[in-house]
């Protein structure tokens, strides 16, 4: 290892726990739009919205609130109704409020690699929702670089 300078971390799902917030809001949201359209479809739906709005939106809470709200439109044949689409919104706004929760042994090991490496962070998502978990993370005096990327590429 001693020619490792540098070690690089993700920081949703890596560092935190973050898919397992997404995951119960496309449970909710299915329990919501239980009228129009069964889970599987509906989440099949969502998928599809997703990826064509990732160029648009990116990634993150909001980009994901977003594709709910068009995939509800859409399987509703525009008949989703506005107190729906307010609880689609409060879902999104839910995630964005979630506390961070450290990946265990994280707060322990980051220390010790900090003492001997330089440590940074390339993430990707929403800006303002990665700043946020990383200031509230606890985690900043352990990194000596962070990136918070629309996309990774090579």
């Amino acid at each position: 290892m001693g020619t490792i300078k540098v070690i690089g971390f993700d920081a949703d799902d890596t560092l935190w726990v973050n898919g397992s917030f997404f995951k119960e809001t496309e449970s909710y949201f299915c329990s919501l739009m239980s009228d129009y359209i069964d889970s599987e479809s509906l989440l099949h739906e969502l998928y599809n919205t997703e990826m064509k709005n990732l160029d648009w939106y990116g990634y993150g809470a909001m980009a994901f609130t977003l594709s709910l709200i068009e995939t509800a439109v859409k399987v509703s044949n525009n008949k989703v109704s506005a107190d729906i689409i307010n609880k689609i919104l409060e879902a999104g706004r839910d995630i964005l409020a979630k506390p961070v929760s450290l990946h265990s042994g994280v707060s322990e090991v980051l220390p010790g690699l900090s003492s001997d490496y330089k440590l940074i962070v390339i993430t990707k998502g929403d800006l303002l929702d990665q700043e946020r978990k990383l200031s509230n993370s606890g985690l900043l005096p352990f990194f000596d670089h962070i990136e918070i990327l629309s996309e990774k590429h090579e």
